[in-house]
This record gives C-alpha cells, sequence and structure tokens, in this order.
C-alpha cells in the first residue's frame, strides 16, 4: 500500500499537470488565434467559456464512468478525451468547431479532476490525505509555468502548439496504463454490488443531498471569484497600473509560486486542523487580500501581493480531498465530480461578467465584487459538514458502501 499510494500521488500529479497545461495553452494562444481567425473579443472569450461548460458537463459523465467501471478505466479515458481534441484542433478549419473541439476537451478535462480526488482520497490515509490531494492539485500553477515556457518558442504557430500538447498526453496515459492498479476500495465495493449503477440522482437524492447542494454552491461561489480574478488579473495589471509587459509577466510567475506554496503548506494544515477549517480560513485570506490587492498603487508592493494573494487560493487544491471525503466510496467521483465540475460550468460567465462591470467600476471594482464571492462561499462552507475527524474518516471508510451514507459531522 505504501508504494502504490506514492505512484498514484506522481502518476495523479502527472495527469493534472496535463490538465493544467491544456487549458493555460489557450489563454496565452488567444491573441495569435484572434488574429489569425479574425475572431472578435467576444468570440475569443467564448472559446474559454465553452471549455469550462464542457467541463461542467463532465460532473455527470465522468463520474458515472468512475463510479461504475472503475477509477483507472475513467481516468484514462479522459486523459485521451482531451488530448485527442486538443491535438485536433491543429487542423480546424473554423470558429465553429473550434467551439465544438473545446466543448468535447472540456468534458475530458473536467473528468481527470473527479478521478485523481477520488484515487488519492481511497488511496492515502486520513491523517496525511489534505497534503496528498493538496500537491496533486498544486499540478494547475506547475502546469501553468510550464505552459509558459513552451508556448514561447512555439507561439505564434498555435496549431503546432495544441498538436505537440494534445499528442504529449501519451506520456501520463501509459503512465496510467502500466502502473496503477484499480482503488481497492473501489473494487471492493463494487464486488459487493455489481448489479446496481450510481448516477447523479443518488447524490442528489435522500441524505446526500443536501451537502451535495452546498457544496455544489461553495464551489460555484468560491470559483466564480477565483476564475473572475485570475483571468483578468493581467488585464488589471496593464491598464490600470501601467506595467509594461514584461512586468506583467514577472508578476504573473511570483502569483503562481505563491499558488504552489499555498497549496501544499495549507494542505499539510489541512491534515492538522481540518479539511473544512482550513478551507474557510483560504477563503477569508483571499477574501482580505485581493480587495487589497485591488486598491494598491505602488508596484513594489503589488509584486509582493500578488504571491500571498495566490497563497490563499488553496482553496482550490483543498477541494479535492473535502469534497472526496463527504461521499462514500461507492458514489465518491460522482459526488465530488458533480460539485465541483458544476462549480467550474458556472463560473465560465465570470470573465463576462467581470468584464462588463469593468466598463462602470473598472476592473479593480471587479475585483473587489470577486472578494465579496468569496466572503459569501466561507460562509457556505459554514453550513457543511466536518469530515476530518479520525474516527469520522474511518467510519465513512468501513461503512457498508450505502450510496446513501453520510460523512459524520
Amino acid at each position: 500500500m505504501r508504494r502504490t499510494r506514492w505512484i498514484v500521488l506522481g502518476g495523479c500529479f502527472l495527469a493534472y499537470l496535463f490538465d493544467a497545461l491544456e487549458i493555460v495553452l489557450l489563454s496565452l494562444a488567444l491573441p495569435d488565434i484572434r488574429q489569425d481567425m479574425g475572431l472578435s473579443a467576444t468570440q475569443a472569450g467564448l472559446l474559454a467559456t465553452v471549455t469550462l461548460l464542457g467541463i461542467g458537463v463532465s460532473s455527470v459523465t465522468g463520474g458515472y464512468v468512475a463510479d461504475n467501471f472503475g477509477r483507472k478505466k475513467a481516468l484514462l479515458a479522459s486523459l485521451a478525451t482531451f488530448g485527442i481534441f486538443t491535438a485536433a484542433l491543429a487542423a480546424v478549419p473554423n470558429f465553429a468547431v473550434f467551439l465544438l473541439l473545446r466543448f468535447l476537451a472540456g468534458i475530458g478535462l473536467g473528468a481527470v479532476w473527479s478521478v485523481v480526488s477520488a484515487y488519492v482520497v481511497e488511496t492515502w490515509p486520513a491523517e496525511s490525505r489534505g497534503r496528498a490531494a493538496a500537491f496533486v492539485i498544486s499540478a494547475f500553477p506547475a502546469g501553468g509555468a510550464i505552459a509558459a515556457v513552451i508556448s514561447g518558442p512555439l507561439l505564434p504557430d498555435w496549431r503546432l502548439m495544441f498538436l505537440l500538447a494534445g499528442t504529449a498526453v501519451i506520456v501520463p496515459v501509459l503512465v496510467i496504463l502500466v502502473c496503477f492498479k484499480e482503488s481497492a476500495s473501489w473494487a471492493a465495493q463494487k464486488a459487493q454490488d455489481t448489479t446496481s449503477r450510481v448516477s447523479v440522482r443518488h447524490v442528489l437524492t435522500g441524505p446526500l443531498r443536501r451537502s451535495t447542494l452546498l457544496a455544489t454552491l461553495m464551489a460555484a461561489l468560491a470559483l466564480t471569484g477565483y476564475w473572475g480574478a485570475t483571468t483578468w488579473l493581467p488585464t488589471y495589471l496593464t491598464d490600470e497600473r501601467d506595467l509594461p509587459s514584461g512586468s506583467v509577466s514577472l508578476f504573473v510567475t511570483v502569483l503562481n509560486l505563491g499558488m504552489f506554496l499555498g497549496y501544499n503548506g495549507f494542505g499539510m494544515l489541512a491534515d492538522r486542523a481540518g479539511r473544512r477549517r482550513t478551507i474557510i480560513l483560504t477563503l477569508v485570506g483571499v477574501t482580505l487580500t485581493l480587495p487589497i490587492y485591488a486598491l494598491t498603487t505602488h508596484q513594489t508592493l503589488l509584486l509582493w501581493l500578488g504571491p500571498l494573494f495566490g497563497a490563499f487560493t488553496a482553496f482550490f487544491g483543498l477541494f479535492g480531498s473535502y469534497l472526496g471525503e463527504l461521499f462514500p466510496t461507492r458514489a465518491r467521483a460522482t459526488g465530488a465530480g458533480f460539485c465541483f465540475n458544476v462549480g467550474r460550468g458556472i463560473s465560465a460567465f465570470a470573465p463576462f461578467a467581470l468584464a462588463g462591470l469593468a466598463g462602470s467600476i473598472g476592473f479593480s471594482g471587479g475585483l473587489m465584487v470577486c472578494a465579496a464571492f468569496f466572503a459569501v462561499a466561507a460562509a457556505v462552507t459554514l453550513l457543511l459538514p466536518r469530515t476530518d475527524t479520525h474516527a469520522a474518516a474511518a467510519a465513512s471508510e468501513t461503512r457498508n458502501g450505502a450510496v446513501t451514507a453520510q460523512p459524520t459531522t
């Protein structure tokens, strides 16, 4: 088991690294895509939005496959899905086909989060599960940094860039195909019930419904604030704080470094202080730091506030362990994936909404609106149950697999 959990940790980190890499590459390529295809700013924004909408659809598809057919098969299928449709962008003929391919790639992207979160929760012991899940999700800022590095020599040839990014997914596919075993927890639960199928209906009815709806609301609020703020931070720094493009790149790099350290630091804290409590702490932290960041005009201070803000976005990494523990093994990928990916789907409209607000209150005012979303998300989190006491974790894992099981508060 000790060897297995480390293999799972490394393999899931690699899988989510490619997930993040693929998402960030689109944002970096958008200026060249707009120029080559003659797209308006609204059309370019739709490419990002339709990706997040596909991720929202994956809340149903990814969890269904993982809970009924196995974690390993679902992870391989999700990686292959977004790899194939990303590589296909190299030959995209028009904007309509581009939208379709991005939507289909989004379905694969969202499913990766659902499966890696379930794998970590079912492989790592409760006392170190928070830091393990946070480490896997910290692949997101790492993938963003790698995307920035590889896009430099490849752009403006965005078609070749997507072709290489899509075909490179064969690396995590081979690692998982050769090195991963099926989740023992899932296999044991499946062996007890080989006939029934788990679907979204199971987490939206009965005792699980309250936790599902509240957790989905929490994720939607937090991710709306997150995507609204992070999408327009470079524009805020350029337009309202007069930073040159070279300096903006440095600021964003430092911010991502703060994210990586925050994910792992707060992951360790979550194992000591509790998953829910640490999520609330990070949401309160980002609620307080984002308005300061939005109102600061001193560029040196902005540089150092960036990684502090980034560190408090660690709730993104903590959701993996916390949401997974809200649901029993039999419905874990379905439940956690539904909450997180529906939240991501709803947050797809945040960049458009913030752009509209910026016309009247500026991007700094829009960032303060995002801070309000974080504050409400923290309040909603207070209504959710604790899952991290050792007694609760043990009880959740040793239950008889009934889909209606609830975590002990």
